[in-house]
């Protein structure tokens, strides 16, 4: 009889924990949710977090806000979300510099994106786009790569050291072979001027930071980072096509939650956030940002996250890329 009645007690328990967990996850959210953001304002996660925010805290009844916490190359960001409780209600907004280039440039990093976080989604792309100055001698990746090689040492402009464009082009003087000098600057802002000047030759730089002078024909878009075309500009080739066959560059943007946040809360937000994303009238505000919205499973997020680390691990090895 006694063994009966602890049997009886334990099925009891844990029929109330499985009620209890869905009436928790059916609740969610029953408060504001916070997404942090690693950088200041302007910046394409901060500016896409925004926009989505603003249709969360519609379509789901809570307060979705922002709080940029911009340091350390995303490490204050990242260590506030792995400190909070692991419950959905502090999300870290994350892009592929902290979860593919930082674990490749920084061997004692405080944080892996893979054991102390829970992918969530990713909510879009931001393609690069290779630029150069209107008076500069060439009209495509083609000609640049045999100025290059006439010229060893020709000079690039990044955005910073350790930063997507940095990196992306390394990988582009991995796969062709060529001798470029980087020159690094404090952000974008420094680097589009900087070839629009001539004082570097090329840089890699998102679509609204450059199209202005495009227009205004002080520069050239030459090739897109990605694999395939963008149909932000269906008509411009990419760098792969253009005499550098795997050529591939492009930063995403995700959601990652703290380690342990129930599977029930993952994919609620999942669920909304994706939803938002293919809003057409978003989709469009995005795409005229140069923001691609997409919106993917937890699952796929951790096969992008496992991906980047291995290309990033691999392309800072070979490139002999160093963080001083």
């Amino acid at each position: 009889m006694k063994k009966t009645a602890v049997l009886a007690a334990l099925v009891a328990a844990a029929l109330s924990a499985a009620v209890s967990t869905g009436a928790q996850a059916q609740a969610f959210p029953s408060k504001p949710i916070r997404l942090v953001v690693p950088y200041g304002s302007g910046g394409a996660p901060d500016v896409m977090s925004r926009h989505v925010a603003q249709r969360l805290s519609q379509t789901m009844g809570q307060q979705v806000l922002i709080e940029n916490r911009p340091g350390a190359g995303g490490v204050v960001a990242a260590q506030m979300v792995m400190s909070s409780p692991p419950d959905g209600y502090t999300l870290f907004v994350a892009d592929t510099g902290h979860f593919g280039i930082n674990p490749a440039l920084f061997p004692k990093l405080p944080y892996h994106p893979l054991r102390d976080f829970t992918p969530v989604t990713i909510a879009a792309e931001t393609p690069l786009f290779m630029a150069v100055g209107a008076a500069a001698p060439v009209q495509n990746v083609r000609e640049l790569i045999a100025q290059a090689n006439a010229k060893p040492g020709t000079l690039y402009g990044s955005s910073g050291n350790g930063s997507p464009h940095h990196l992306g082009m390394e990988l582009f003087k991995t796969l062709t072979g060529i001798n470029l000098t980087h020159v690094p600057y404090k952000g974008v802002a420094q680097s589009v001027p900087a070839v629009l000047s001539g004082d570097v030759s090329v840089i890699l730089v998102g679509l609204t930071s450059i199209l202005p002078h495009v227009k205004a024909g002080k520069a050239r878009i030459i090739g897109v980072t990605t694999i395939e075309r963008t149909h932000l500009m269906p008509e411009l080739p990419t760098i792969a096509e253009s005499g550098v066959p795997g050529y591939d560059i492009n930063v995403h943007i995700g959601f990652l939650a703290a380690a342990g946040t129930p599977r029930e809360v993952v994919m609620k937000i999942n669920s909304e956030v994706r939803k938002v994303l293919a809003e057409p009238e978003l989709k469009a505000r995005l795409d005229g940002l140069g923001i691609v919205a997409l919106g993917t499973t937890p699952e796929q997020f951790t096969e992008r996250i496992q991906a980047d680390l291995q290309k990033y691990a691999k392309l800072v090895k070979d490139s002999g890329t160093r963080i001083d």
